[in-house]
């Protein structure tokens, strides 16, 4: 992989340092992956349980350079998910944390080091694994499905390098860990900068915390990654206060930002002599396909700005032609070296060969302003119709969030009745939701019911579980 052409020249330099003064360098790297693979002898479907700790960054980037295709699950995933995913996959090995040991049945340790080991199941025929796959997630919001994304050194190497461009990395950078390394975006995070020869912070800690803080100022951190529930924080936690010299990038995927907040923290940067760059991913592209420049972070407030370098943005119509006419609504696709090699959703779907050919339909409905610029409306399916209009899920989220402050809200429905869950405290919160709502779109009260939450459950990536909004709301 290009990801690793220019480790020699790194050498001694650091890759990585946690929050225990504990360092690694590139050299180290390529002596542990030349033991994890001794170990492994072939070609395997390798499960890792992540955390943000350097046995396991060596576990993932010794599987990239020696070609062990690894699946990436949270360390904390619960053991009945995982056994659903064992059971369907079958893979040779699990590279744990020793403190989830316990998760692990019929397999033998073979190795251990940094915190893990390295565990050899005993399955009756390894999993048959296509030449070019080289790495496996799992698709946004569904941890413990058996569906997945596959991906290839050519997909994530494009991805990496064309990331590099648009942001500027080089060997200087100290990217903070501030995103699992199951997610997409986490791990792009740490691909771009490997290819660079920079140095990685890693941390479990949460942005909440003061050793977090603490830890930022003192390894120098220069760079953090972060999803829209991250930025709400942030703003919670007086982050616009902190006296910060050194962190000089800080970027947001992982779904749309509120337009207030977009603007405040476009702001804050350029006050600061900052960049706040908004980006555009999924999965399915190996995270990343789009981003705003920091420059326009303001003029060009909520959108998700063009395509990466190498990539290429184009909206299709219902007949599926393009659409070439300014601010007109169409399905966003993508087209580029870095879109995955297609889905898996069992242990035979591993042997297949490229489905996508580098072309990724979204399902995510957008339009193009006059100057080139891209704006997602909505998803192609997150639509209900009220009394016979149609009505897009997503951009009344996006509205109440923009209009009231500090409230998340989240949106459910069937035809002919609106469902809107929302963790806000004024006591006449449900009336204000409602006559707003009537104001700016029409949609009259008795096709509404508004229920409450203390919070508005999220995946680890900072996504709402719509799955899980009846089980949490008081009536």
């Amino acid at each position: 992989m290009q990801l690793f052409e220019m480790e020699k020249s790194y050498s001694d330099r650091v890759l990585a340092l946690d929050e225990k003064n504990r360092v690694v360098t590139y050299q180290e790297l390529d002596s542990f992956a030349k033991e994890f693979y001794q170990n492994i002898g072939k070609k395997s479907l390798v499960f890792i349980l992540c955390s943000n700790t350097i046995g396991s960054l060596l576990g993932y980037l010794s599987c990239l350079k020696t070609g062990v295709v690894p699946l990436m699950l949270a360390s904390h995933i619960h053991e009945k998910l995982l056994m659903r995913l064992l059971n369907e996959y079958q893979p040779d090995f699990l590279y744990v944390p020793v403190s989830c040991l316990d998760k692990v049945s019929e397999s033998e340790i073979v190795w251990k080091t940094w915190g893990y080991c390295l565990c050899r199941r005993k399955v009756k025929q390894s999993t048959p694994l296509y030449e070019e796959l080289s790495l496996l997630l799992t698709t946004s919001g569904s941890t413990g499905s058996p569906k997945l994304v596959r991906q290839s050194g050519d997909n994530i190497d494009a991805n990496a390098a064309s990331i590099c461009k648009y942001l500027n990395i080089d060997k200087n950078e100290r990217p903070v860990t501030t995103l699992p390394m199951n997610y997409t975006y986490g791990l792009s995070i740490i691909n771009s900068h490997v290819l660079k020869g920079a140095t990685i912070l890693l941390t479990n800690q949460g942005m909440v915390e003061r050793d977090f803080w603490n830890f930022v100022k003192e390894k120098k951190a220069t760079s953090f990654g972060g999803v829209p529930y991250t930025y709400q924080i942030l703003k919670r936690i007086g982050f616009m206060d902190m006296d910060l010299p050194k962190l000089k990038t800080m970027t947001q995927a992982g779904g749309k930002l509120s337009l207030n907040l977009h603007r405040e923290f476009a702001l804050y940067a350029a006050r600061t002599g900052k960049e706040f760059i908004v980006m555009y991913g999924q999965t399915e592209a190996t995270a990343r396909m789009g981003y705003l420049p920091s420059f326009k972070a303001v003029k060009q407030c909520g959108s998700i700005g063009i395509a990466i370098p190498g990539g290429r943005f184009w909206l299709k119509d219902e007949e599926g032609k393009e659409i070439l006419k300014a601010d007109t609504e169409g399905e966003l696709v993508y087209e580029g070296k870095n879109v995955a090699l297609g889905y898996a959703g069992c242990a035979k779907d591993l042997k297949k060969q490229d489905n996508w050919k580098g072309i990724l339909y979204t399902g995510d409905i957008a339009k193009r302003d006059m100057s080139g610029y891209y704006y997602i409306t909505g998803r192609k399916k997150r639509f209900i119709k009220l009394f016979g209009n149609r009505i897009n899920l997503d951009e009344v989220e996006r509205m109440l969030k923009d209009s009231f402050e500090e409230v998340d809200f989240a949106c459910l429905g069937v035809d002919d009745q609106l469902i809107i869950y929302t963790d806000i405290t004024k006591e006449n919160g449900k009336e204000l939701i409602l006559d707003y709502l009537f104001q700016m779109t029409g949609i009259n009260a008795r096709s509404v019911i508004v229920r409450y939450l203390n919070q508005i459950p999220k995946n680890e990536a900072g996504k709402t579980l719509y799955g899980e909004l009846d089980s949490k709301s008081n009536l």
